[in-house]
């Protein structure tokens, strides 16, 4: 038992025993531990009173690879990151950035629709979703 190692530790353990660079740790990465570190990007939600503050740290990213969109109470960011047509004409001998995609929300149960804004400034984007008077979701009827 003392020998067994988790196993997304388990690339770390076998490149001890073999001099190979990356290839066990790309190998035996756990693909839910891989997807959600790579392709995921870091989002802070405030609550800032009158008003809900989102920020995005998108860092590398082009306005034009980003959607933000707000559905019943859901705030949606979506990045498509593509690689320009210049990089595809490039002979890299090790390139570390890549295409990817990746989607994260949140729900704001009492988000107005009006007064949105967003703004992408330094690697981070930041979206303000003003907040409605809260309406009642419980209707009252009345028995004949």
């Amino acid at each position: 038992m003392s020998s067994m190692v988790p196993y997304d530790r388990y690339g770390r353990a076998v490149r001890r025993s073999f001099p190979f660079n990356d290839f066990f740790d790309d190998f035996f990465t756990s693909p839910l531990v891989s997807a959600s570190s790579d392709a995921a990007f870091k989002m802070d939600v405030e609550d800032a009173g009158d008003a809900y503050v989102i920020s995005a740290h998108l860092a590398g990213v082009n306005r034009d690879e980003i959607d933000v969109e707000l559905n019943e109470g859901r705030l949606s960011i979506t990045v498509d990151k593509k690689e320009t047509e210049e990089d595809k004409g490039k002979n890299y001998l090790h390139k570390e950035t890549r295409e990817w995609s990746a989607t994260r929300g949140v729900y704001l149960k009492d988000a107005a629709v009006e007064g949105l804004s967003a703004k992408l400034e330094d690697g981070v984007l930041t979206v303000n979703v003003p907040k409605q008077a809260e309406k009642a979701n419980v209707t009252k009827i009345a028995i004949d």
